[in-house]
């Protein structure tokens, strides 16, 4: 590649990378769709084997939605999450996040689309052990480069509303599994997210500490008007949802 076609390259990456960064397609009306997959479907193969997870699978999440997914195991339901979160593309169909055609984005692009409009919630809490909860919730706004000041501000403003306002100095290891839950969702609201993606968010806590943590996550989607899309085999905590579908055989009904 010659110097202009590579100062070309990477300005187009640049102008991409704004539009994405920008949400230059966006629009501030509230009924907007800010997440959406039309007739995705996702095959694994290897050698003559193939399996089909998903089938000309759709979806439209507007502002504000709350919509639980159920589904048994191996139903396909994280897989979705990953396509839906860009962290895998589908083998057909297309994801639009923020009016943005995932696929067409660069990786770093995407990433930076995902830091500014998603949020993530998993079944374990994947918080960095040997950094503090507040450390742990500042640092997706610290890869945005914001200021340190303006990360920790926003990030004790965060534990304090979850309930961990004592103990933004703690390590994982220093936490209870519900503190631990609450403090990745409190890291998955730093950067004003538009959608909450959680998969299985409260499998591995007790029943009391669950409907604990389900009744948060609901109180913090009506106070910032995030969309929350959860995905779980527990039926019971996803008819708290406003919508609720069934994962199955590759397709939601």
């Amino acid at each position: 590649m010659n110097k202009n076609s590579a100062a070309n390259a990477h300005a187009a990456d640049d102008d991409t990378l704004h539009n994405a960064t920008t949400g230059a397609v966006e629009s501030n009306d509230a009924s907007q769709a800010v997440l959406v997959a039309n007739n995705i479907s996702k095959r694994y193969s290897q050698g003559d084997l193939s399996v089909d997870v998903l089938k000309s699978l759709s979806l439209t999440i507007n502002r504000g939605d709350r919509i639980g997914i159920i589904g048994s195991s191996g139903s396909g339901k994280s897989t979705l999450l990953h396509l839906l979160g860009g962290l895998d593309k589908p083998s057909q169909g297309e994801v639009h996040l923020a009016g943005q055609n995932l696929a067409q984005l660069s990786q770093r692009a995407r990433g930076m689309l995902r830091n500014k409009h998603l949020g993530f919630v998993y079944q374990f809490h994947h918080l960095l052990p040997e950094f503090t909860a507040l450390e742990n919730v500042s640092m997706p706004l610290m890869i945005r480069k914001e200021s340190v000041k303006h990360a920790n501000e926003k990030a004790a403003h965060l534990l304090n509303r979850v309930g961990l306002g004592e103990r933004l100095r703690h390590k994982p290891s220093e936490l209870s599994g519900g503190e631990r839950q609450r403090a990745a969702i409190a890291r998955a609201l730093v950067t004003d997210p538009q959608v909450v993606l959680a998969d299985e968010p409260t499998g591995n806590l007790d029943e009391n500490t669950a409907d604990h943590v389900y009744e948060l996550m609901l109180e913090l989607n009506q106070e910032s008007a995030t969309s929350f899309l959860i995905v779980t085999h527990d039926s019971r905590l996803a008819n708290r949802m406003d919508t609720v579908l069934t994962l199955t055989h590759g397709t939601i009904s």
